[in-house]
């Protein structure tokens, strides 16, 4: 299982945003990208996603992955519990009730887990996502600013989250202005 980026560009617009980023990132690895408001970190994260060609090099990944981006991608109708439901369902993970019930704990959501996500706060919704994605069972975790939102409390859980996925041949791409502290991380500046 890798992800790898082989002097890759983005030009976005037809504005250049960057160009010849090259990393590869193995099971275990993580690497946190960071750089100025639109330098491009969100694009970097769309590029490894796949929902965005490079404009030069290539990106080769060979495992399933789970992106977070702004939107939190659950029905704001639907109860948090059903919502996370439904994405590890579709996700096809081996017990999806049980991946989404760990995610929700690990994440302090249980007592939320009948709530519509749309009576969620910012943070609650941020956690959810990140639940969807902890529950998701990908190996390659894309996190576009996950700590957008969150209390000093939620970060902690979210570099635990981070530490865990590693500690189990996880491999997380992370593009945040907020410092993580993630041990051994390789650091992408653009």
């Amino acid at each position: 299982m890798t992800l790898v980026f082989d002097a890759v560009a983005c030009v976005r617009g037809g504005r250049p945003l960057f160009a010849d980023v090259s990393f590869a990132l193995a099971p275990g690895d993580a690497a946190v990208v960071t750089g100025p408001n639109g330098i491009g970190k969100s694009s970097l994260i769309r590029i490894a996603a796949g929902l965005l060609a490079p404009s030069e090099g290539t990106v080769s990944c060979d495992a399933g992955i789970a992106l977070l981006t702004e939107a939190s991608a659950l029905d704001v109708d639907q109860t948090l519990g059903a919502a996370l439901r439904f994405w590890a369902t579709l996700d096809r993970t081996p017990d999806p009730t049980g991946r989404v019930a760990r995610a929700i704990a690990a994440l302090d959501l249980t007592a939320l887990s009948d709530i519509p996500v749309r009576l969620l706060s910012t943070g609650q919704r941020r956690r959810a996502a990140l639940a969807r994605v902890t529950a998701s069972g990908a190996p390659i975790w894309l996190l576009d600013e996950p700590a957008n939102g969150l209390d000093a409390d939620s970060i902690a859980r979210l570099r635990a989250l981070l530490a865990e996925h590693r500690a189990q041949g996880g491999i997380a791409l992370i593009a945040t202005h907020v410092a993580l502290d993630l041990p051994h991380a390789t650091e992408v500046a653009l």
